[in-house]
């Protein structure tokens, strides 16, 4: 019997649902200052990259490559930072992050530098319209 898929507390409280790509969970991180994807593969347990598949590997490099891919058209990005961290949660989690040489961090790393700013929920609902539709279209033609 499969065990509901469970979503780290943290995870939960700091994102909103985007949609679901062929393996991971997609969200948005609640933090105006950066357009800002988080990938959670649905399986529970999972700690680090190792303790998936090959084939499992092989579908979260799919769904970052296109999560970066629509973050650039989206936002005009000049770059995306994609990483898995995983210190503050322990949940197996992947970054993509669209980011700008006039952002707060630029060059650095995002964490660390500043305080978040939550969106607006008109924003919010944009934004989320705007992700869904094309990561759908995207995971549809996969």
């Amino acid at each position: 019997m499969n065990e509901a898929f469970r979503l780290h507390p943290k995870l939960a409280a700091d994102t909103d649902l985007v949609t679901e790509g062929p393996l991971s969970r997609i969200l948005l991180m609640n933090d105006a200052r950066y357009p800002w994807l988080i990938l959670v593969p649905r399986r529970n347990d999972l700690v680090d990259y190792d303790d998936l598949t090959e084939q499992e590997r092989e579908t979260l490099g799919f769904e970052c490559a296109e999560t970066s891919k629509t973050l650039k058209r989206q936002f005009s990005s000049n770059k995306t930072n994609v990483a898995m961290l995983g210190n503050m949660v322990p949940q197996l989690h992947c970054h993509v992050v669209a980011r700008f040489p006039d952002d707060a961090a630029w060059p650095g790393p995002i964490w660390g530098v500043g305080q978040s700013v939550s969106y607006s929920e008109e924003m919010a609902n944009e934004r989320l319209a705007a992700l869904r539709a094309e990561l759908i279209s995207a995971f549809r033609h996969a």
